[in-house]
């Protein structure tokens, strides 16, 4: 039943050789016992034909996915399933084998297979339960001077841009990590801690809210804004503040939450020129974007360092509705080129958005043939790629000249033959 528990509950497919280590954790041992370890195929012939082995991937399931159903909605099956796997993964970590791991140079995991797991899900499953076990393995952890699980954790996570210095991992303290995870009882013990600094910047340079806000931790955000020694607008890597992280990431219940608490400017851009505004706009998030807009402080044409402002971005992604709010605001200019001179109109034709392209052409400030440093306009870039709905709007207007070249003599129509576009090349002939 274990290893049944551990396929339906994994947050990822779980290789073989991992599942067996898995199985063979004694829950609190400072000890990986590798005799314990069973093999593959005991373990399958204990489920009785109810888990095969992928082949290709080498990673276990179960036989069918009405299974998985069927186990998902049996929660007696499985007692404090989440607890349990928690308490697997920290005991793992805890080991005195993971302890004598070095983070330089990069160890060879073949030895601790169940360490990339253990790392970077024990938290996931330690915030959906939370047992007494799991939190003191959690505070044991975090008292270790081992930082090989710090490193794996960090170089997971998503929008991984930051060079980790493994001189500074021990920086990463137990609050970032529970601020990471979201796990509102650890973070309010720690707190509690007089000589826990909750401002402290880690070896990428995020605090706690940081961590919390990136991953919509609401619940911790608002225990770390309700000290009164933090401050919600301390910029993380890169100058990226709270609030520019969880506008990224669509945070909505977060976003409101800063802007609402004060202290916060709105429109406050990153080394990159980024704003919260262009962030959610970039990614889609409607909802975040309208809460912005709502500020008098935001600058809804706030451009990035390379040109591209939140308009831009929005045509680039064929993001119609994004599109339509920002052409509503007036401060919005239409035809803003970025630095490469490629204008909101040249990006959606580019990309062939039609919807997007037909709702600049309807506006009086963008010129259709408007060309970009080399020389390209918006119907040049729309035959390169054969878009034939843009090539076709573009040609009904009197003010694009269907054969004007680029710098280096290439007119649209040998764009179009050159990339055999026949269709775009008949509209253009006639």
């Amino acid at each position: 039943m274990a290893a049944l528990m551990w396929i339906s509950y994994s947050e990822r497919p779980l290789k073989s050789v991992e599942l067996c280590h898995a199985l063979a954790i004694e829950i609190g041992s400072p000890n990986l016992n590798t005799d314990d370890v069973p093999s593959i195929g005991t373990v399958l012939s204990c489920c009785q034909g109810l888990v095969a082995v992928d082949k290709e991937a080498s990673t276990v399931r179960l036989i069918h996915s009405t299974l998985q159903e069927h186990l998902r909605v049996q929660p007696e099956l499985f007692d404090t399933v989440h607890s349990t796997m928690a308490e697997t993964c920290l005991s793992y970590l805890n080991s005195q084998q993971v302890k004598d791991l070095s983070t330089i140079p990069s160890p060879d995991l073949q030895s601790t297979p169940f360490l990339e797991y253990s790392s970077v899900y024990w938290g996931i499953h330690a915030k959906r339960d939370l047992s007494d076990c799991a939190k003191l393995l959690a505070l044991k952890l975090f008292n270790s001077s081992n930082r090989i699980s710090t490193k794996i954790l960090l170089e997971a996570q998503k929008e991984n841009s930051y060079a980790l210095d493994f001189n500074k991992l021990h920086l990463f303290s137990g609050l970032h990590c529970a601020s990471l995870f979201g796990i509102v009882e650890i973070v309010t013990s720690l707190i509690e801690v007089e000589e826990c600094d909750i401002s402290q910047k880690d070896c990428v340079d995020n605090t706690p809210l940081v961590w919390a806000a990136r991953n919509g931790h609401e619940r911790v955000v608002k225990i770390l804004l309700k000290r009164g020694d933090v401050s919600p607008d301390t910029p993380g890597e890169d100058g990226q503040t709270p609030l520019l992280f969880a506008a990224w990431n669509g945070c909505e219940g977060v976003v409101k939450m800063l802007l609402e608490w004060g202290g916060i400017n709105p429109d406050r851009r990153d080394n990159y020129g980024r704003t919260p505004l262009w962030q959610a706009s970039s990614n889609g998030h409607m909802e975040v974007v309208k809460m912005l807009l709502e500020r008098d402080e935001v600058n809804p044409d706030n451009p990035h360092n390379d040109g591209r402002t939140p308009l831009w971005s929005a045509a680039f992604n064929g993001d119609e509705g994004m599109v339509k709010m920002l052409l509503e605001r007036d401060e919005v200019n239409p035809d803003k080129p970025r630095n490469d001179g490629r204008t909101p109109l040249w990006s959606a034709a580019f990309n062939g958005h039609e919807g997007v392209v037909k709702m600049l052409l309807e506006r009086d400030k963008v010129n259709p043939d408007k060309p970009h440093n080399d020389g390209r306009t918006p119907l040049w870039g729309a035959v390169w790629n054969g878009h034939e709905g843009v090539v076709k709007m573009l040609l009904k207007r009197n003010e694009v000249n269907p054969n004007k070249p680029d710098n280096d003599g290439g007119t649209p129509l040998w764009g179009a033959a050159w990339n055999g576009h026949e269709e775009a090349v008949k509209m253009l002939l006639e």
